[in-house]
């Protein structure tokens, strides 16, 4: 059996990619080690894993905090700056801390943009995994931080072109990095930014009909969301408290969550329905900030996000890719209001496949929130694509198949192929 390193970011929604999978590679009798910054280690330990940090402590700066999206362009800039000064530290510290552990292959968290240059110089095979929608550039369609829609004519790829270009432009600092370590570790230069992925597998955890038209390389794998493949930690959640109305839950996540005027906006576009609103805070804010939100929702700080999903009628959600597959494994309909990242992407997808609707940010007022909410409860269409994703999704492997893709690719070191 292998020992199998997991490169990964520690925030909340890779993790919950990351462990099923290490937890499926664990039954199958393989040795698994996380290799994160600390702020995982007590959660890595607690699901039964190595852990080794590799010594970066992000500063909380790097939550997005500010009203602002990452369409935003002195906010994508700033991110990846960041992400610059992360990619040198983990490439300064991580190959001597993962060459210590012995690992035979590593698992590397597509946002660990240097982590396939750190497994070439320790000349271990490597799979990229998707904990966010993938950024494989392909000018057929728009980039992942921005809300554009699909569109195969010749001027819209033209456009996504230009916003390739400018995105690149500002990562220059990060691909930089890149390039003077594998300069200096002797490793074949990248030509072109999509060299950071896996040659031998792609792992991603949506479906190929959740994704604009495109071409992929044919060693990109759609498996499935692997989220019902492990046990959560439980949450404590005032279930005496539902009313038995129609629920509508509402949750911007467990990072870009302190925006106060979005659960505002959320509360008072709900007031007049006759459905009952559940607020999850994430644990950016606490309940008690929100004292008088029109409605008197039930406000939590966290929620079992899963069985609240099964009870309701509509999600209204920051569109992280984890939390939008969830909404659609229980045929949940659903209203975005992206705030960063691939958010702005996976609402495109949400509106393209017609399971919902989205109000950027900018945008974002009680009107325009009520419109969207009012469409995707009224309109019978939204919920039916909802629940055929549904029933595509229940038939996909999930976490078992993307096991067996790492298992051929660790065994054979050779391109795993549809």
């Amino acid at each position: 059996m292998a020992h199998i390193g997991i490169l990964c970011l520690a925030a909340t929604g890779h993790l919950n990619t990351i462990f099923p999978l290490g937890r499926e590679l664990q039954r199958r009798k393989h040795q698994v080690t996380i290799f994160s910054d600390p702020r995982a280690k007590a959660k890595a330990l607690a699901a039964g894993f190595n852990f080794c940090s590799i010594g970066f402590t992000p500063d909380e700066n790097g939550k997005i905090q500010k009203n602002t999206t990452l369409a935003n362009l002195s906010n994508i800039y700033d991110t990846l700056q960041r992400f610059a000064r992360i990619a040198e530290t983990r490439l300064k510290t991580a190959p001597a801390i993962i060459a210590e552990q012995n690992v035979d292959a590593l698992l590397v968290d597509l946002s660990v943009f240097e982590g396939g240059t750190i497994a070439d110089y320790l000349n271990l095979p490597y799979v990229t995994i998707c904990c966010m929608l993938p950024f494989y550039q392909d000018s057929a369609i728009p980039p992942i931080p921005t809300t554009g829609r699909y569109n195969p004519a010749w001027w819209a790829q033209l456009r996504n072109r230009a916003a390739y270009s400018l995105l690149n432009r500002f990562a220059q600092p990060v691909w930089q990095i890149i390039a003077d370590y594998r300069q200096k570790w002797k490793l074949p230069a990248y030509s072109q930014i999509n060299d950071i992925f896996s040659h031998l597998a792609i792992i991603t955890r949506h479906i190929p009909e959740f994704e604009f038209p495109r071409q992929l390389p044919p060693h990109f794998h759609f498996t499935g969301p692997f989220h019902q493949a492990i046990e959560r930690q439980p949450v404590e959640f005032p279930f005496e408290q539902l009313n038995g109305k129609p629920l509508i839950y509402a949750s911007m996540g467990t990072l870009q969550n302190r925006f106060e005027r979005v659960f505002h906006a959320i509360a008072a576009a709900c007031v007049e329905l006759d459905n009952q609103l559940v607020i999850s805070l994430g644990g950016g804010l606490a309940p008690e900030a929100f004292p008088n939100l029109p409605g008197n929702p039930l406000v939590v700080k966290y929620a079992p996000q899963l069985e609240l999903l099964e009870k309701a009628s509509l999600n209204i959600t920051h569109a992280g890719l984890n939390t939008t597959l969830e909404s659609l494994d229980y045929g949940v309909p659903m209203v975005a209001i992206p705030i960063t990242d691939d958010q702005p992407g996976v609402a495109a997808r949400i509106a393209w496949v017609g399971a919902g609707e989205f109000v950027t940010l900018s945008r974002l007022n009680v009107s325009s929130l009520q419109n969207a909410i009012a469409r995707v409860l009224t309109e019978r269409s939204y919920k039916q694509n909802a629940v055929r994703l549904q029933k595509l999704i229940h038939k996909t492997g999930g976490v078992t198949h993307a096991a067996d893709i790492i298992e051929q690719a660790v065994s054979t070191k050779s391109p795993v192929v549809c």
